[in-house]
């Protein structure tokens, strides 16, 4: 599918979250609904925001928060972007089979139910992010997802710090790349420190935009989340969400400490013009990277 005009009206949903699902996804409804109203077409949510970020400890009663695809999951959201009229891009906690579950981002359409799945390739396992104790790493590659308003490079989170991740959308015709994102400041970061976690997030992100002359969406939680174990302060996500051009210009940024719904116009033509003015794919060295697929060069 091709995009319909030089401008696509992005909404973006970053938000806090409770314990509560069903709270969270009225909560996110109506703000699906609030930008649906104002013109979005596309809306991004966050990773995994129908609960609290429940890797911040290795808990197997956590696993009861999975769903399957074929779940009331896909029923309500797909019945929201039915609704409006809108693309919408969700993230999920997937139970695939018992003892086999994955971080999956789901693209519903306005006039199909699912477009489109992503599972989260790159898995994390740093204090406060276990998430490697509940996810299997995905086994469907880096397939654009192919929509009513254009092909979408989805990724979710720790994929973002992957400059191959990014390429191979692109390399395979990804109009623009898309974070659902959980990431946060630990307890016991030095200001110093916070900000230049902060900023490096920021910057990757950015190179991924002008390495691949597209769009990026970048959508954050936000709000305190305590460790469930008490171990550690919890975790202060930092929000932050943002959206940049082909040449990593912003086009917006949400605040670092409260909740943001807003619509952002993309120029999603500009990225002809920028791949003219700077043909990084004309240049590439495809017969010299061989390497890069080793784990390290000795």
């Amino acid at each position: 599918m091709s995009i319909k005009s030089d401008f696509l009206p992005v909404g973006i949903i970053q938000q806090s979250k409770t314990d509560d699902i069903r709270k969270n996804r009225l909560k996110l409804a109506d703000a699906a609904r609030k930008l649906a109203g104002e013109g979005a077409k596309l809306i991004v949510n966050q990773e995994l925001h129908d609960s609290l970020y429940f890797c911040q400890t290795e808990n197997t009663d956590e696993f009861d928060l999975a769903v399957s695809i074929v779940d009331e999951f896909t029923g309500f959201y797909s019945q929201l972007a039915k609704e409006l009229g809108v693309v919408l891009v969700t993230s999920l906690f997937e139970k695939r089979a018992p003892g086999l579950y994955h971080n999956t981002a789901i693209v519903f359409d306005s006039d199909v139910c699912v477009a489109g799945k992503y599972r989260k390739m790159h898995i994390p396992d740093d204090p406060a992010y276990y998430e490697k104790f509940y996810f299997t790493p995905g086994d469907l590659g880096f397939e654009p997802i192919d929509t009513s308003v254009g092909k979408l490079g989805v990724l979710v989170c720790w994929d973002q710090w992957y400059p191959e991740a990014a390429r191979i959308m692109a390399l395979k015709g990804a109009q623009i790349l898309i974070y659902p994102t959980a990431i946060g400041w630990e307890s016991t970061d030095t200001t110093d420190e916070k900000e230049r976690q902060r900023e490096a997030w920021i910057t990757v992100q950015r190179g991924h935009a002008v390495a691949n002359g597209i769009p990026v969406v970048t959508v954050n939680r936000v709000g305190h989340e305590a460790d469930p174990s008490g171990a550690t302060g919890g975790i202060s996500f930092w929000g932050t969400s943002f959206v940049t051009g082909p040449q990593g210009e912003f086009l917006y940024k949400a605040p670092e400490n409260k909740e943001a719904v807003e619509i952002v116009d993309i120029d999603m033509k500009r990225s002809e013009n920028v791949r003219r003015w700077w043909p990084f794919f004309r240049d590439r060295r495809i017969d010299a990277y061989s390497e890069i697929t080793k784990r390290f060069i000795d």
